[in-house]
């Protein structure tokens, strides 16, 4: 379909306020009520990596010569900063905010691109808000509705945060909470635009996604250039707006104006492009078929779905380690004497040496996080299914397994891709061990497939709860990620698959443990394949 303006019918400029937005209510509750796993999930991850980084920094840094020296090291090292940001202060709160500022942020950013396209582009996509528009509900209360969502689990992230830092300082704990949503609610309204201009929802995520990657990359570059976040480039980034609050620094409160202004005019874009398009239509035209070439099977179809997908995600991660390769040579001089950043470096990559440690511990974030990839694929199936797009596929001379397979393939064979060019861009950044550094991203392959074993699982035997499957994401990051800080008991490591694997660079290679993950993948799969061929389809 190409763009189009609404017709004299459907927009009405003239009807009152209360008409335009009449239903707000009832499609917020309704957004609240099918989000009250994944907004929840979101929220305890972000709250829990900002509450419990001040005693882990306190075990790090106990002294005030540790931590001057810290500031020192961060003063002197560019990729750090590009990497974490600027410190402007050496207290537990300052300390706080600069360790995870940025990266609650980012998650913030994308709970809030996620629930504004949601309930957006998501539901015309499916025709579900063609038949919600039928009834007495204002032309702009879904964009309403989904905006107001997304305000809500931002409002509520702030004030769990503001609460627990609170003890480190009032002032500084309002600021970190209030910069935090603050950038969750610049990429909703941007999430909202970007909704209106597309007729995809898979596009309509990217997109915003993208521009969330370009905001951080400006700000590293900008904060590469400067140690006191004062670059021109840092400040084009509301992830640089959120650094340069300076909580427990000293509190920038005027630098809340920027978010206030960013979030006021894009939501008023987003308005008035609600207002002048019909239901289901974008002002992006969207070229007719036939797509270029031929997709003679189920699986070159899936691939022309997620192909841009497996790009982004395989770029992001060289990139990504091309960077951690590059820190590896001076984590020894960072760490320096201070045993306690040792022992957590070790708890996360092993024994053997801080240099492989620190190798051992940044791959096996990156796993970490291509479980998230590996769950966003296998989600397709279900995206596919609810939005009738598989029905006409499926009525074809084309099995359920045949269709469900392309896109497996995808999900676990791009999951082995990406964590490949991981150990590429490691390589490449750090100059050596090429082969043991790409054996330690592959062992990391069977935990990423347990995860979306499960996703499989949940698909075939209860579709409507697929988004369950983040919550296990979710909760496998945050005990990866701040586990080994707290230094939970293994009792409780061992939930995760990640916990098992052998700790590469430099550990001993156990292929037990492989073997039992993998043979549980399998086991997870071929289940929830089984469950699909015999279930009716969801519509």
């Amino acid at each position: 379909m190409t763009a189009a303006t609404a017709s004299p019918s459907a927009y009405t400029p003239r009807s009152g306020g209360s008409r335009q937005l009449a239903g707000t209510g009832t499609l917020l509750r309704f957004a609240l009520r099918r989000d009250r796993v994944m907004i929840p999930v979101w929220i305890a991850v972000n709250t829990l990596m900002v509450l419990s980084m001040p005693n882990t920094l306190k075990g790090l840094y106990a002294t005030a010569a540790e931590r001057a020296d810290l500031i020192r090291q961060m003063e002197t090292n560019a990729s750090l900063r590009a990497l974490i940001g600027p410190v402007f202060d050496d207290s537990l709160g300052a300390l706080t905010a600069w360790r995870v500022g940025v990266y609650a942020g980012a998650l913030a950013a994308v709970m809030s691109l996620l629930v504004v396209v949601r309930h957006t582009r998501d539901e015309e996509e499916s025709g579900r808000q063609e038949m919600v528009s039928s009834g007495a509900v204002g032309r702009r209360a879904p964009l309403t509705a989904a905006l107001l969502a997304a305000a809500v689990a931002n409002g509520v992230l702030a004030l769990l945060i503001t609460g627990g830092l609170a003890g480190q300082g009032g002032a500084g704990a309002l600021a970190v909470g209030l910069g935090i949503a603050g950038v969750g609610m610049v990429f909703a309204t941007m999430a909202a635009i970007v909704a209106q201009l597309t007729e995809s929802a898979r596009l309509a995520r990217g997109l915003t996604a993208a521009v969330l990657g370009a905001a951080f990359v400006l700000r590293a570059a900008g904060d590469s250039a400067t140690d006191d976040g004062s670059s021109v480039l840092t400040w084009l980034s509301p992830l640089g707006w959120l650094e340069n609050l300076r909580a427990f620094a000293g509190e920038r409160w005027w630098v809340l104006l920027l978010f206030a202004a960013a979030i006021l005019l894009q939501g008023v874009v987003a308005y008035e492009l609600a207002g002048r398009r019909d239901v289901g239509m974008s002002f992006l035209p969207t070229r007719p078929g036939p797509a270029n070439g031929r997709l003679r099977t189920a699986g070159a179809l899936a691939w022309r779905l997620q192909r841009g997908s497996v790009l982004g995600w395989s770029i992001g991660f060289f990139a990504v380690g091309v960077v951690y390769g590059g820190l590896t040579d001076g984590v020894a001089d960072l760490v320096g004497d201070n045993d306690n950043a040792r022992e957590i470096f070790q708890r996360m990559g092993g024994q053997s040496g801080l240099t492989n440690a620190f190798l051992a511990a940044m791959i096996g974030m990156l796993g970490l996080i291509a479980a998230l990839y590996v769950v966003a694929s296998v989600l397709r199936l279900s995206g596919e299914e609810t939005s009738g797009r598989a029905e006409p596929v499926l009525a074809n001379a084309v099995g359920r397994l045949r269709w469900a397979a392309g896109h497996l393939v995808i999900a676990f064979g791009g999951a082995a891709l990406i964590m490949l060019l991981a150990g590429l861009g490691f390589a490449v950044g750090y100059g050596k061990e090429l082969g043991p550094i790409l054996g330690a991203c592959l062992v990391q392959l069977p935990a990423v497939w347990v995860v979306g074993g499960l996703a499989v699982l949940l698909h075939g035997l209860v579709p409507r709860a697929i988004v369950a499957a983040w919550a296990v994401a979710g909760a496998v990051l945050l005990i990866g990620w701040i586990g080994p800080a707290l230094d939970v008991p293994q009792a409780v490591m061992d939930l995760s698959p990640f916990g098992h694997l052998p700790k590469l660079p430099g550990g001993e290679m156990a292929w037990g443990p492989v073997l039992i993950l993998t043979g549980i993948a399998v086991a997870l799969v071929a289940g929830g394949l089984g469950a699909l061929r015999r279930r009716d389809l969801v519509t």
